[in-house]
């Protein structure tokens, strides 16, 4: 088989590239969704739904189509995703092209709100990227590629927030839609000249019987193959409290994530009165540190005596801490502290949430990292519109108290983390249980 392409790393490049690229509707929504406010007279409430559309694709998508990634590898759902995302950024290009600003109005925003929406669905290729990728690359080498994976590739808001503002001064609010689709439109070409189904995947395309692919696939260093039915999973996963207990943690840290990624440059600007550049930078500050910590994090979860929950707890302790900070903070030299603080704590358990998902719910790890995944992404869309009611009620003054969700979200987590260490159940010493095939065959 000869005839078979692409290597780990090759494909590791690939998709850590087309998540990257899928990346850019996120921190564009953020840096835009002023220039909409001023034009069609939205309420902050509004605006904080516009820019957490995105995010609404971006979280639920990843359910489905991870389950897809099962059936064919990974390349075709990544090229859907990526393509659909094309759609909507080609969309609200020809809307700001040849409505704005005199002939938008607000009878337009639920159009604005649906290109968006469709716009989010390159950021549902982090589940099927991490699908992927762990399909190449043996065990021992998976924790690696996955942390290179999520890190490299959730820089990407964090940078877009620093250069959109520069590109709106620069090239206008079209010219930087027209260039942020020919930078998606060129991730997506390269991830389809680049990424590669693994092997197994590749010989039952070919009409290989599984059996034997699986014994090619495995003679070339193949290690995790398909477990059949994703339902079941999902629907043993669902069963289980500690699913949801670390949905909630996730939608607290990653969800939130998202959330402060698009709500940032709005918060900067409005709140302290800087330039949209400066709050582009503030906000590269945050998501480029949210996204490299959770590399530390994740060595730091496999080093501490029970690291997972140890981890957790004292991210979720930094996270309330900068969020405490953020509710009081009236001058930017104060909010600067909470802001990393909020980033060092998100980043952390980012990273420990998925260090446990596999200890908390070995009988279902593949449904249980779907649910975790996609609905603790859904954080993204949910809070920042929370956060836009603060600002409906209290004016100015909200875009400070409105942080006081995340004190929230941040104690109830830890409640929750709480709980989980002192139900866990012992470790299964060797050869008392044999794992069941689902727990073999997929992360």
């Amino acid at each position: 088989m000869n005839q078979l392409k692409g290597t780990p790393n090759q494909s590791l490049f690939a998709a850590t590239l087309g998540f990257f690229a899928g990346f850019a509707a996120v921190a564009l929504f953020g840096s835009t969704a002023g220039r909409f406010q001023e034009v069609m007279h939205l309420s902050p409430v509004m605006v904080g739904f516009l820019v957490a559309a995105p995010a609404l694709s971006g979280s639920l998508l990843r359910i489905p189509f991870s389950a897809w990634v099962d059936t064919t590898g990974g390349r075709k759902p990544f090229l859907v995703l990526l393509f659909l995302s094309l759609l909507g950024m080609a969309g609200l290009l020809l809307v700001i092209y040849y409505l704005y600003p005199s002939r938008l109005s607000p009878s337009l925003y639920p159009l604005l709100l649906a290109l968006g929406i469709l716009s989010g669905c390159g950021i549902a290729t982090f589940s099927v990227g991490i699908s992927q990728v762990s399909y190449w690359f043996p065990q021992a080498k998976q924790g690696r590629a996955l942390a290179m994976f999520a890190g490299i590739g959730n820089l990407a808001p964090g940078l877009f927030s620093f250069l959109l503002p520069i590109a709106l001064v620069s090239l206008g609010l079209a010219g930087s839609y027209a260039a942020w689709l020919a930078f998606l439109a060129a991730g997506t070409v390269l991830y389809a000249v680049l990424g590669r189904n693994a092997w197994f995947f590749q010989l039952q395309t070919r009409g290989v019987e599984a059996e034997e692919a699986r014994r090619i696939a495995r003679d070339r260093g193949q290690f995790l193959f398909p477990a059949g039915s994703l339902v079941e999973s999902l629907r043993i996963s669902a069963r289980t409290w500690k699913t949801w207990a670390l949905v909630w943690v996730y939608f607290t840290t990653f969800g939130g994530f998202i959330a402060l990624t698009a709500w940032l440059p709005t918060y900067w600007h409005s709140y302290f009165g800087v330039s949209a550049v400066k709050a582009g930078l503030l906000t590269a500050v945050y998501s480029v540190l949210t996204s490299a910590i959770r590399i530390g994090g994740g060595m730091l979860s496999d080093r501490l005596r029970e690291g997972g929950e140890n981890t957790a707890i004292l991210a979720l302790l930094v996270m309330a801490n900068g969020a405490v900070i953020m509710t009081g903070a009236t001058q930017l030299e104060l909010a600067l502290p909470g802001e990393i603080l909020l980033a060092i704590g998100m980043g952390v358990c980012n990273a420990a949430v998925f260090k446990l998902v596999p200890q908390e719910v070995p009988q279902a790890v593949g449904g249980a990292a779907g649910w975790v995944g996609g609905l603790g992404a859904l954080g993204g869309f949910v809070i920042p519109p929370v956060m836009g009611f603060a600002v409906h009620d209290l004016g100015t003054r909200g875009y400070a108290i409105g942080f006081i969700v995340f004190v929230f979200l941040a104690m109830f987590g830890l409640a929750v983390v709480w709980v989980l260490k002192y139900t866990r159940e012992p470790p299964v010493l060797a050869g008392q249980l044999t794992p069941a095939p689902e727990t073999q065959d997929r992360r």
